[in-house]
């Protein structure tokens, strides 16, 4: 669809590459609206029977690209990322996704979303939302509680620091953790498994899972873009993104 969101469907696998490996693949609202509308339609097209979210050039996604986010804010439930988030939140096919290197902010929240998440063993994830002056997205403060515990979800949403892959799969975020040499070989096998499964079957098995929280993730992915956005006009927001674009160059 674009040079930035590589597509490949093969076997009834979509497979959706971020692709900007010279920026870690980081979010620009462009790539934002692109992956949102490959999702969509990925959901309307009979041929699609798995989707799996990966990353170029040995990393998943570095969050957001701060130049263009601080260029092109979010100013509503409208903004490519709101409805990149929801569009992963309602999918009906199963979502895979295989994480290499870093997963920053949306790179990890994006991952309470799917329904199988295999890792390398030097994926680095973090959610330095309160670092940056803002707060959690993705439905993430209902989501990781829900997974990890409010003990550990409280610190790394607090804190905001990195955290290995083992971390990751003890908060529930991960399913599985691999040799780096391992993982694109893992992800396409428990993708072709998915794919060669009874369609309606799978399909009715995720809404069966997720119907349950369908309204309390709505609410929270609305609450928490409200007050992200909110966030974002914030002098300590500001102060936040200067320092680090300050350290940065």
């Amino acid at each position: 669809m674009s040079d930035t969101l590589l597509t490949n469907l093969e076997a009834g696998v979509l497979t959706l590459t971020f692709n900007r490996p010279q920026k870690k693949n980081a979010f620009t609202g462009e790539m934002y609206d692109t992956a949102a509308r490959a999702l969509v339609e990925a959901d309307t097209n009979d041929a699609v029977r798995v989707v799996v979210l990966t990353g170029s050039g040995g990393t998943f996604t570095a969050g957001n690209d701060l130049k263009d986010f601080l260029e092109h804010p979010p100013a509503g439930e409208d903004s490519p990322v709101f409805r990149f988030l929801r569009a992963l939140a309602h999918h009906s096919r199963p979502v895979v996704a295989g994480v290499d290197g870093v997963a920053v902010g949306i790179g990890t929240t994006l991952l309470l979303h799917c329904d199988y998440v295999a890792a390398s063993e030097r994926a680095v994830f973090s959610m330095p939302f309160v670092n940056l002056g803002l707060s959690p997205e993705g439905a993430s403060s209902v989501l990781l509680p829900r997974v990890a515990g409010l003990a550990l979800a409280s610190e790394l949403l607090m804190f905001g620091d990195p955290f290995d892959a083992a971390t990751a799969l003890r908060a529930g975020i991960v399913n599985q953790v691999v040799p780096e040499a391992s993982l694109a070989e893992v992800v396409q096998k428990r993708a072709a498994a998915l794919a060669a499964k009874p369609v309606e079957s799978l399909r009715l098995t995720k809404r069966l899972l997720r119907e349950p929280l369908r309204a309390t993730v709505d609410d929270a992915l609305s609450r928490e873009g409200t007050l992200f956005v909110q966030r974002l006009g914030s002098a300590e927001a500001r102060e936040a993104f200067n320092a680090f674009l300050s350290k940065k160059k």
